[in-house]
């Protein structure tokens, strides 16, 4: 089966085409241009998916050495995401499957993450999952490609999120994380004792906001004209430290209450080099393997969303159409009519 992806939950326009779950081509567009304005601006986010989806998913096919007329399904991010970006996404998926009588896989993007690291390599189930990006934060323990567990979420800010405000408390311009990450690298973890928040709670859900505002008050009474230059690879790894503790003992908390051979970290923050090489530590000792995807299949992308919808529908599985479901051109067409 030949599967047209297409993601547009956020500031990525991404299309991919995968032939038999082995991905053929993925091409990703960033919006580089909301780094001026200090964070996504929605509407500003689905003018640039309107321009880029067509070129992009050309460029997919291209790239692929296929045509449209080889494609057997269109698998799209359904939620979650801003709504705006989300919708033009799905339209032009529509558009496409009324035009060619092609059915539709819609999916949910943290559902992609949260399989993105069986695109390289065949994950034995059950394994638990630490999904962490500048919008979610979350662990599952994940049974099949249609059967998963909430183990536990963040009760507010993300861990990307914290990244992204606590950088730009130091000076950092958006997006934060990848700064934070660089500079960790030139400093003292242990130069300032921010909170572990929620460490020692009895589930396995994270805070975040805490850290942001213990790194303001601590700036603004410390420091009147910021922090200086000198100081900030400090603060970056003292940051850095305090997330990615946090993440890598609940993971391997609930990996070992679960059992598992295996834990994977997806999302945008799977990129961070502090937390792919503490997490692979942690689960060494405890005997289990870690597996985080390669750089592009951590950010937001299409690859992963035609990955999962191809995983879907050869699960035959009763709990399939409980989240996501196969809609025919016919069926499209009846429902407008």
């Amino acid at each position: 089966m030949t599967i047209l992806a297409i993601e547009s939950s956020c500031d990525e326009t991404s299309t991919a085409v995968l032939e038999n779950s082995v991905v053929l081509s993925n091409v990703i567009s960033t919006q580089f241009f909301h780094k001026k304005f200090g964070g996504v601006i929605p509407e500003l986010a689905s003018r640039a998916h309107l321009r880029t989806i067509s070129n992009l998913t050309e460029e997919a096919l291209i790239q692929a050495g296929k045509t449209i007329n080889q494609i057997d399904a269109i698998a799209v991010t359904r939620e979650p995401g801003l709504i705006g970006a989300l919708v033009v996404g799905s339209n032009f998926a529509k558009g496409l499957a009324l035009r060619y009588n092609l059915p539709i896989v819609p999916i949910n993007h943290i559902e992609g993450h949260l399989y993105s690291g069986g695109i390289e390599k065949e994950l034995e189930f059950p394994y638990v999952s630490l999904v962490v990006s500048g919008g979610h934060t979350a662990i599952f323990y994940v049974k099949s490609y249609n059967e998963y567990e909430i183990m536990g979420l963040t009760k507010d800010d993300a861990a990307g999120e914290a990244f992204d405000k606590t950088a730009k408390l130091l000076g950092l311009p958006y997006p934060g994380g990848p700064h934070i990450d660089k500079l960790a690298k030139q400093g003292n973890s242990k130069a300032y004792d921010f909170p572990r928040a929620m460490i020692n709670s009895n589930d396995y859900n994270f805070s975040f906001s805490g850290l942001k505002t213990s790194v303001r008050y601590y700036i603004a009474k410390n420091f009147h004209d910021g922090v200086p230059k000198e100081l900030i690879p400090d603060f970056a790894a003292s940051i850095q430290a305090a997330i990615v503790y946090v993440l890598v003992h609940k993971a391997i908390k609930a990996a070992i209450e679960k059992a598992v051979k295996t834990v994977v970290v997806a999302g945008g923050v799977s990129a961070n080099s502090e937390l792919r090489d503490k997490l692979a530590i942690a689960a060494a000792k405890h005997g289990m393997k870690s597996v985080v995807p390669e750089i592009n299949y951590c950010m937001d992308n299409a690859a992963m969303i035609g990955y999962l919808a191809q995983k879907k529908i050869e699960d035959k599985s009763k709990n399939f159409f409980d989240f996501s479901f196969a809609v025919s051109a016919r069926a499209l067409r009846a429902k407008r009519k």
